[in-house]
């Protein structure tokens, strides 16, 4: 399964991806303005018809980001990169935070995890201090736990066995709802949900996921979820950065946003 390479610098994606994605990002990308689409229900997989919100995920490689023309282009959220283990800062987040607020966006941080660094507490209690703080004003997203396989080393799961990531995980999601009032979005893959946690069931019912999967529909969830909150599924094709999608309508998403 291929993964977002937000962590590194960009290479060109890859023909044999473009081909698989042209007609799946052709009808994603000219779904109606928000207020126009049909409304329906969250569901594990894109329906034909159901309402879904284009957006986007950035990060120090994309750097100034024309966020208007994002906007001209239908995005009307994102996520920005704001830390990664217990001391790296994006040195683009504010920038990028703000222009993503100021172009009309609802916007939000994430957390690139590294379990393999230090303590879940030690990274989250950076993460809310340095632009993973929630607000309820209605253009604040709830602050996302990147999780993915580790671009450091051979390792997917960061040296961690399956139940030693489950409580790291459980343990940052904590501290990010106490700090913020909010229970972290978990972005991942249905693959290394499986290798690194051995399919936990315990977030559920707790944590919104945000699923990456390169393809024409998010497919099987991970493990304890029964529906999406956020798919990415593709690395490259209107917006910079990461292509997204939020399943659920525009009214929805404001809902969502202000908790």
């Amino acid at each position: 399964m291929p993964l977002s390479p937000r962590r590194r610098p960009r290479r060109a994606p890859r023909t044999a991806l473009l081909a698989a994605l042209a007609t799946a990002t052709a009808t994603l990308l000219t779904l109606p303005p928000p207020a126009q689409a049909a409304a329906s229900g969250h569901g594990s997989s894109a329906a034909a018809g159901a309402e879904e919100v284009p957006g986007m995920d950035v990060s120090r490689h994309q750097g100034t980001v024309d966020w208007q023309g994002a906007w001209n282009d239908g995005a009307r959220w994102a996520y920005v990169k704001a830390t990664e283990g217990a001391t790296f800062q994006s040195p683009t987040f504010p920038e990028q935070f703000q222009g993503a607020h100021d172009a009309g966006m609802i916007r939000g941080a994430y957390h690139f995890a590294r379990p393999d660094t230090s303590g879940a507490t030690e990274q989250a209690t950076h993460f809310v201090d340095h632009g993973g703080n929630w607000t309820g004003d209605g253009s604040t997203l709830p602050p996302a736990l990147d999780l993915e396989h580790n671009p450091y080393g051979p390792d997917a799961c960061y040296g961690r066995g399956q139940a030693d990531m489950v409580s790291w995980i459980r343990e940052f999601s904590d501290t990010v709802k106490a700090r913020t009032g909010r229970a972290p979005v978990l972005y991942t893959t249905s693959d290394w949900w499986t290798r690194c946690t051995g399919g936990d069931t315990g977030f559920g019912g707790t944590n919104p996921l945000w699923v990456a999967r390169y393809a024409a529909s998010p497919g099987a969830l991970p493990a304890g979820w029964s529906a999406h909150t956020f798919w990415q599924y593709a690395n490259s094709v209107t917006f910079p950065g990461d292509q997204d999608l939020f399943h659920g309508s525009y009214d929805e998403l404001k809902a969502f946003a202000k908790g």
